[in-house]
């Protein structure tokens, strides 16, 4: 039997939803060691670039840099009085920085457009679900002789709907 099933539910969880948790943690984990060996580059040097850390030691490199071109750092000699060097040094770091943290983005982006299609296929689903419900209720009250409040309403909901028709409307709306 599945371990969902076997034990309580915490407050307020149901066994199902913990199922479900369980599920997308264990599925991140398969793309977590699914990744290339670039992509994993990419994302430890994107998160340290992130960080505080990486903050300080810009702080320390560059202000050291600048204090003793500077000619502020006894024993030091200057070895970039026009600070060209360092310059060109931010500059490429810059570039690379924003390469990885434009593809760690990508990745980023591609795991969302995943779940963007998995939430609109589920909401599809429902819907499609939730319609038939609904014609059924109306067969039920029919057969019942119970007259909806709202009848027109009722008729609507057990109507399917095309969601490319949705799509269409929207841009129509939109122009």
């Amino acid at each position: 039997m599945p371990k969902s099933l076997t034990y309580e539910s915490r407050e307020g969880l149901s066994p199902i939803l913990e199922r479900n948790i369980r599920a997308l943690v264990e599925r991140r984990r398969r793309e977590e060691l699914a990744a290339t060996a670039q992509q994993k580059l990419a994302d430890a040097i994107t998160t340290f670039a992130g960080s505080m850390p990486f903050v300080y030691l810009h702080l320390a490199l560059f202000g050291f840099w600048i204090l003793a071109n500077l000619h502020w750092v006894p024993g030091v000699p200057a070895w970039d009085e026009s600070f060209v060097v360092l310059a060109m040094v931010a500059s490429v770091e810059a570039i690379f920085l924003s390469t990885f943290v434009l593809i760690s983005q990508n990745r980023m982006v591609a795991e969302a457009d995943k779940r963007a299609d998995l939430d609109l296929q589920i909401s599809l689903l429902t819907e499609h679900e939730l319609t038939k419900v609904a014609a059924v209720l109306d067969q039920i009250a029919a057969r019942l002789g119970i007259e909806p409040e709202s009848e027109t309403e009722l008729r609507e909901a057990a109507r399917d709907i095309a969601p490319e028709r949705v799509l269409d409307e929207i841009e129509a709306t939109e122009r």
